[in-house]
């Protein structure tokens, strides 16, 4: 039996309002119930890792960990973490910089940790064959060659990665260069420049986190109805700016989200994925796929509070267009009723190198494909989610690329629902959308782009720096899908 207290109330099952104002409800994903209100909580700033110097190297200790985490009010729910009980610290890295990674295993259960959207050796990345046994410690070196960035780090276990997302094995890392060092942004770590995670979860009556896969969630991938925002759940944070760099990362399993201010005001993208945009891009709703990063500034007036929400889409059916996470605050922002003033954002950013379409030596074709029988939906199907009709083999190399070669990839969806297709080793440019360019919030480097059912998007990209004959892996960034066998491997050969 579940003790009631002052703080903390359930209530018969009722379908409703997701918001996250005073007497909010949750529906749980299991038992019947609900809860609410939801007690609002300061927004965790995740620590900084800077890493420590040794001869020369930037040296990171992360723990892969159990631990328990209160979510909500009374309740410790059984969680996974990184140097911590669920999430791990902020990792910061600099452009040119060697780095090492010494990850240790005390799960009691075999993981990996990759690093997305880093440009590294494959035997370095973290993927399926880095597999780190319990109580064994795993040690990357790499040396980072990349521009200013917004990346994150996650489980990548062959067929357990939704699993262990959902508890909790992930966390950001960023990169820093001379280049946005001297550009006027927001860069007070946790002051007005912000990490953000955004997931959605179902809890069980009894506060855990609940992953029983459905037939639906075999399917469309796995959804919840309770929003948190670097996990913490009716999250709120007190901004002493005038302007708030939000760097989000939509680190849901599953949830395509449809970002905006409750007031409806505009913001400015400034970088996606791999960096940078060349300006900043006003926009009044952003759509970030599972996996997704973009930075946005948003510009706030003293006194005046705005709720960061997913605005949920209608959908005409189970299989028709992006498969949304239903309304949901994330996160509250109260700005000061006196703000410091930010200085004006730059009307340049960087200046990005083009990849010549005529430079491919070339073209592939990924065909994402779905199988809709009832074997598919029960989990027996071990073909239900394929790339070019196959599922993922660890043992099979799907494709060979040769050092220094500028690639097409030519991606379609054949199936009845949208994928988000992401690539290890290289940020890429998207060409097109069914021959149109892309808007110019997905004009920059790229490592995740969302595909729509019937869509054929080409993406560019040059393999460059790193031949060690390991393979990278492609795939649906649907978290069960990727478990499923959406997903194939390549090698960079010289």
């Amino acid at each position: 039996m579940i003790k009631l207290t002052r703080r903390r109330v359930i209530t018969s099952a009722v379908a409703g309002t997701l918001a996250l104002g005073a007497g909010a409800i949750y529906w749980h994903g299991t038992g019947g119930g609900t809860i609410g209100p939801i007690i609002p909580a300061r927004l965790k700033i995740p620590a900084r890792l800077n890493g420590r110097n040794e001869q020369g190297v930037q040296v990171y200790d992360l723990t892969l960990q159990n631990g328990e985490t209160e979510f909500i009010d009374g309740y410790q729910t059984r969680t996974n973490g990184i140097n911590g009980s669920y999430l791990g610290p902020t990792l910061m890295m600099r452009n040119g910089s060697p780095v090492r990674i010494k990850v240790n295993n005390q799960l009691g259960e075999p993981s990996t940790l990759h690093w997305h959207g880093m440009h590294l050796p494959a035997s370095q990345d973290g993927g399926p064959h880095q597999m780190i046994n319990p109580n064994e410690t795993w040690s990357p070196e790499f040396t980072i060659k990349q521009k200013a960035a917004s990346l994150w780090y996650h489980s990548h276990l062959m067929g357990a990665t939704g699993a262990q997302i959902w508890r909790g094995l992930a966390g950001m890392l960023i990169i820093e260069d001379e280049q946005t060092d001297g550009l006027n942004l927001p860069k007070t770590y946790g002051v007005d420049d912000l990490p953000l995670v955004l997931q959605d979860r179902w809890f069980t009556s009894n506060g855990q986190l609940d992953y029983e896969l459905s037939m639906h969630s075999r399917m469309m991938g796995m959804s919840g109805n309770v929003p948190l925002a670097n996990g913490i759940l009716g999250a709120y944070f007190e901004a002493t700016s005038s302007r708030l760099r939000l760097r989000i990362l939509n680190g849901s399993n599953a949830s395509t989200y449809n970002l905006a201010f409750d007031n409806g005001q505009s913001f400015h993208q400034i970088a996606t994925d791999g960096g940078l945009l060349e300006a900043p891009v006003a926009l009044s709703q952003l759509r970030l796929a599972p996996g997704e990063r973009a930075e946005i500034v948003v510009d706030l007036e003293a006194g005046k509070n705005i709720v960061l929400q997913n605005q949920a889409e209608h959908l005409s059916s189970l299989m028709s267009g992006t498969e949304s996470a239903p309304a949901l605050d994330f996160l509250h922002i109260r700005p000061a009723a006196q703000l410091s003033q930010a200085p004006a954002l730059p009307l340049q950013l960087t200046q990005m190198q083009w990849l010549n379409p005529a430079d491919a030596t070339k073209t592939r074709i990924f065909d994402l494909q779905m199988s809709m029988g009832m074997s598919a939906m029960m989990g027996t199907d071990s073909n239900s989610h394929t790339i070019n009709g196959k599922a993922m083999d660890m043992q099979r190399i799907d494709e060979v690329v040769k050092l220094g070669d500028t690639e097409i990839w030519q991606l379609q969806n054949s199936s009845m629902m949208p994928h988000p297709f992401h690539m290890h080793d290289v940020q890429f440019q998207i060409l097109d959308r069914d021959g149109s360019k892309p808007p110019a919030n997905e004009q920059g480097r790229k490592d995740i782009v969302l595909v729509q059912p019937g869509e054929v998007v080409r993406i560019i990209m040059r393999f460059e720096d790193y031949a060690d004959n390991a393979p990278f892996m492609y795939h649906c960034h649907i978290l069960e899908h990727e478990d499923a066998g959406m997903m194939g491997q390549f090698v960079v050969v010289a």
